[in-house]
């Protein structure tokens, strides 16, 4: 089994601990995981901007940096939703470049998808007693149907008391460059969301989408909240450390 890192802009620019802890998850299960350098941006910003032609561009770059890979793990419901739902749009009228598109959406997953899913891991081990409320990204939970994959490793942490996230589902209000075009709405939108994070009284949030969490916690921070914020990954990955030295 050929498993592959999708590493994506957020992780590999401002999370790297985030790919760290997937990798080292993995190994830990006897899977040796592979980066190809050539991979590059996924193209969804520029896709969402109406720049289809440099969408492509990227895109084509990441179709050939995973042709040998069996498997394309991601950080990210985001990137890898770009993948699977607007890759082959953008490929339509190409039926080679099409075919080498459904191929790459075919063998790329979230990394709780392919934990849960695709090696049957629900419990890794993890000890976490804390107390978490999780965000389920509008990506992720939407385009991808993600909806039980992390909760199912969530509960298999010993200590970790999950309490429930007031409109869970409702968008943070990053939505990539929509932040930044409408960044009026964006603020009002992840300030509800951060209130609704206080509510639960909970010390860590989580979530699948470093664009959410990075949203989230830059509001958290603004107004002198301390609530921790992490990637999913990154919890199981501690959690699994915590166990080991107790």
């Amino acid at each position: 089994m050929k498993v592959s890192l999708f590493i994506t802009c957020l992780s590999d620019a401002l999370y790297p601990r985030v790919g760290e802890a997937m990798v080292r998850i993995l190994a830990r299960h006897g899977i040796e995981v592979h980066f190809p350098e050539a991979q590059t941006c996924c193209g969804q910003p520029a896709f969402n901007s109406g720049y289809w032609d440099e969408a492509r561009t990227s895109a084509q770059t990441l179709i050939q940096a995973f042709a040998d890979s069996d498997y394309v793990i991601s950080p990210s419901g985001s990137c890898t939703g770009m993948i699977h739902h607007y890759y082959p749009k953008l490929f339509e009228n190409d039926p080679q470049l099409l075919a080498k598109a459904n191929a790459l959406r075919e063998k790329t997953y979230e990394f709780t998808q392919f934990l849960v899913n695709i090696l049957g891991i629900t419990d890794l081990g993890a000890v976490f007693p804390h107390k978490v409320t999780y965000h389920p990204s509008c990506h992720g939970s939407r385009l991808l149907g993600i909806k039980q994959e992390p909760l199912q490793l969530m509960e298999q942490v010993k200590g970790l008391d999950l309490v429930p996230l007031p409109f869970a589902e409702d968008c943070c209000g990053f939505g990539g460059t929509f932040a930044v075009k409408m960044s009026d709405i964006s603020g009002a939108m992840v300030t509800e969301k951060a209130d609704h994070v206080l509510e639960t009284e909970a010390e860590v949030l989580v979530g699948l989408d470093l664009g959410c969490l990075m949203n989230i916690s830059g509001n958290l921070r603004f107004r002198g909240k301390p609530v921790r914020v992490m990637h999913l990954a990154e919890l199981l990955y501690e959690g699994m450390m915590a166990n080991e030295h107790q």
